[in-house]
């Protein structure tokens, strides 16, 4: 009998990290997510699939509240659509197949992967090249919004006061981070 091999998926940002006194820029895990896209009536079937409730208000976000589902997050990137996140790798094409109502789901985890910015500079660092305002009481922690970050279009949320997760497609990876890295050298508090 033939040894069966299999591919395993490889973080394009491994070994990466920026840390300073004020700043922390590193690869998040490997996760898997879905683009969806759905209209009112699927929202509450698609989040009991999840196990996570899709935000409909404009550039919020909600966390399963499930422990065994712990970091698994729905981001409001449009009015009927959705980017969810789940770092324990779970198949959430499969959890989405089970709902009847219409909607669209595109695994996108080969596509993307995502960088944590972590620190009191953090706001700082994006800030450098993203347009969006950052500040507390505009974008609170839970706050996300499909913005551009230099020349590149990214996905972020606000995870936590100090805590940036930025979502970029693979290919424009090491531009971002690169871009991130740079605006660390610079950053303020």
């Amino acid at each position: 009998m033939a040894d069966r091999n299999t591919a395993l998926r490889a973080a394009p940002l491994d070994g990466r990290l920026v840390r300073s006194a004020h700043v922390e820029i590193v690869p998040a895990d490997v996760a898997s997510r879905i683009v969806l896209r759905a209209r009112p009536e699927a929202i509450a079937p698609l989040s009991r699939a999840l196990g996570v409730k899709l935000p409909e208000e404009p550039k919020t976000s909600a966390k399963a509240k499930a422990s065994r589902l712990a970091g698994r997050i729905a981001l409001w990137i449009g009015p009927d659509e959705w980017l969810v996140v789940d770092p324990n790798g779970a198949d959430l094409m499969a959890l989405c197949s089970k709902v009847k109502k219409l909607h669209s789901a595109v695994d996108v985890s080969h596509r993307n992967t995502a960088i944590l910015v972590a620190g009191e500079a953090a706001q700082s660092v994006i800030s450098a090249g993203c347009p969006q305002d950052l500040s507390p009481n505009i974008f609170p922690v839970g706050a996300c919004s499909r913005t551009v970050l230099g020349k590149a279009e990214i996905v972020l949320v606000r995870e936590d006061a100090h805590v940036f997760r930025v979502e970029c497609w693979r290919s424009f990876s090491d531009y971002v981070f690169a871009f991130l890295a740079d605006a660390a050298r610079d950053a303020v508090i």
